[in-house]
């Protein structure tokens, strides 16, 4: 009887950790989506600009003790183009959304605020994207509800549209906005 190489069995067996190890993190709530580091931590820094012709936002204006809907977004993007007329609807609707627009231009960021209707309260203006790299932004837009004290208590990466939009984002800032 010819003896078998232990080594045989190395091959199947890190398959199937491998597989485990892909099954599980499919399986995980919201497996497409990157945590944040930041929800339950004060907001990190903004811009030192603002967008011009807007009010600059700062780290006061997070700590008011109302609720504000921070929105990450660029003038050039498709997905901030069609959320639009969600933040101008929240805003009509009389929450606090403040804009922080990144790896624009100021004409381009200014323009299209002038061209579109500036929902924004105030405005951050970050042309190298350092800003939204420390609210660890991976793509515009993304969204943060930020407590009234500053605190960050929720990140929606992605347009504000469609159902994803009704059925996470809008229960959450309800929720923020009731404990406010």
């Amino acid at each position: 009887m010819a003896k078998v190489s232990k080594l045989v069995f190395i091959p199947p067996v890190v398959f199937a950790a491998l597989a485990g190890l892909f099954f599980s993190g499919m399986m995980r709530d919201r497996a497409d989506e990157l945590p944040s580091t930041f929800v339950g931590q004060t907001a990190p820094a903004l811009p030192e600009m603002a967008v011009d012709g807007t009010t600059l936002l700062t780290a006061d204006d997070l700590a008011t003790g109302e609720v504000t809907v921070v929105n990450f977004w660029a003038s050039w993007c498709p997905p901030c183009r069609a959320e639009h007329p969600n933040l101008l609807a929240l805003e009509a609707d009389g929450v606090r959304v403040a804009g922080v627009n990144f790896r624009d231009t100021q004409d381009q960021a200014a323009d299209y605020l002038r061209d579109e209707e500036d929902p924004f309260f105030a405005t951050g203006f970050d042309p190298r994207g350092r800003t939204a790299i420390d609210w660890g932004v991976t793509a515009p837009p993304e969204t943060f509800i930020v407590d009234g004290d500053g605190t960050v208590l929720f990140r929606f990466i992605g347009p504000l549209i469609g159902s994803d939009y009704e059925q996470r984002f809008l229960p959450e800032l309800q929720k923020a906005l009731d404990g406010a």
